[in-house]
């Protein structure tokens, strides 16, 4: 079947053009452009995300060797590795950070209603941050070390779905836990976060806000009990206890009851003390929400394996952080994608399929569903054994 159209194109359906349209007014990115609007900019990178472009180079040929279709994927300027490098140096960030953040609302939507793995209703975030490292003498504004560049991206992913609602990036010397001061806390909400987070004035900013945190506490942790609560050890909760910080500054910091389990995993023979403001959980449910959280440190995984996030196209500040928003947008397209075909594949399956077909003329769902492929195997093989 031939819909004369490209999967390219198709793709560019589920992005909601009125509402770029809008952020690019907001911060002016098309004043005195005449040629290269800055859709064309988004559908190049959103194009090298996808078909896994090495450089502005690879781009510029890969684009310039389909000429005639590029006007039917949408783009209307002519893309040149000068003009593409320029545009990610000058026009603001801000435009596709803002527009990253209106797809992320779009597919929270559609993922709302999915299983969390636990029998919870309200919100369940995971907060932590990743390390992309830099070389220093190529891009001197990412100060991390003294002789180490790096960006961290520090996250909060909707548990549900796997969406990253809250994507904020900043240079490698910022220390994590001075991020918890930005972010906006739901009430209601439940906050997963691990130790390197635990700093109980900012804590207790999420008890004020009627909000519940499940974190990690550290080796030197002082701490007054007040009562135990029974457990069944049988399913590996070895105490849950209700405590006061002991030490005079924590008191001051967090005065009021805490939550205290200890947590024996068998796989790996370890304990775990865990912390929260939450009374009303199983001490079991707080432990398997801790669990929950590697699916953070999956997405880290995905978006560094499967996206440009570690090679950049340029070496400026706006040039990154242009590259890393874009790279998120295509997570966040594949994943509405994802839900509004319905497909049963993975998204890293959706992309490696999607990477190889961008100009072809088939429907998009056929696409992603055509795989009733037979590998018939035949044992008259025509070559001769190595080992006779």
């Amino acid at each position: 079947m031939n819909s004369e159209r490209t999967i390219f194109s198709q793709i560019i359906d589920f992005i909601p053009m009125y509402e770029f349209r809008k952020c690019v007014s907001r911060y002016k990115g098309n004043y005195k452009i005449k040629s290269f609007s800055c859709w064309d900019q988004f559908l190049c990178m959103a194009f090298a995300q996808l078909t896994y472009r090495e450089s502005l180079r690879d781009i510029e040929a890969c684009m310039r060797a389909s000429q005639h279709k590029l006007y039917h994927m949408g783009i209307r300027g002519t893309v040149s590795r000068n003009t593409l490098a320029h545009s990610n140096q000058v026009r603001d960030w801000r435009i596709y950070a803002d527009f990253a953040h209106i797809l992320i609302e779009h597919a929270r939507q559609l993922y709302k209603n999915d299983e969390l793995g636990i029998k919870l209703k309200q919100t369940v975030y995971a907060f932590d941050s990743t390390t992309i490292d830099l070389c220093l003498s190529l891009f001197p504004w990412a100060k991390f070390r003294k002789k180490k560049g790096a960006i961290k991206l520090h996250t909060l992913l909707d548990l549900r779905g796997g969406i990253p609602t809250c994507v904020i990036i900043t240079h490698g010397n910022v220390h994590d836990v001075n991020i918890l001061d930005y972010l906006f806390v739901e009430p209601g909400a439940l906050y997963i976060i691990d130790r390197g987070y635990l700093d109980f004035a900012r804590l207790y900013s999420f008890t004020q806000t009627s909000a519940f945190f499940v974190t990690r506490s550290k080796r030197n942790f002082n701490f007054k009990r007040l009562y135990s609560q029974a457990v069944d050890k049988s399913t590996g909760i070895q105490c849950d206890q209700i405590i006061l910080l002991n030490n005079f500054y924590q008191r001051k910091d967090y005065p009021e009851k805490i939550r205290r389990i200890r947590y024996f995993d068998p796989d790996k023979n370890k304990r775990f003390y865990f912390l929260t403001n939450n009374f009303t959980l199983p001490a079991l449910t707080i432990a398997e929400l801790y669990r929950s959280r590697w699916k953070i440190e999956l997405f880290f995984k995905w978006i560094k394996q499967n996206l440009r996030i570690k090679k950049f196209y340029g070496n400026s500040e706006n040039s990154v952080k242009t590259q890393i928003w874009i790279a998120i947008s295509v997570y966040v397209i594949i994943a509405i994608i994802k839900k509004q075909l319905n497909l049963n594949l993975s998204l890293y399956t959706i992309l490696q399929i999607l990477s190889v077909i961008p100009f072809e003329k088939i429907t998009i769902f056929q696409a992603l569903t055509n795989f009733n492929y037979k590998i018939l195997y035949d044992n008259n093989f025509n070559q001769l054994n190595l080992f006779n």
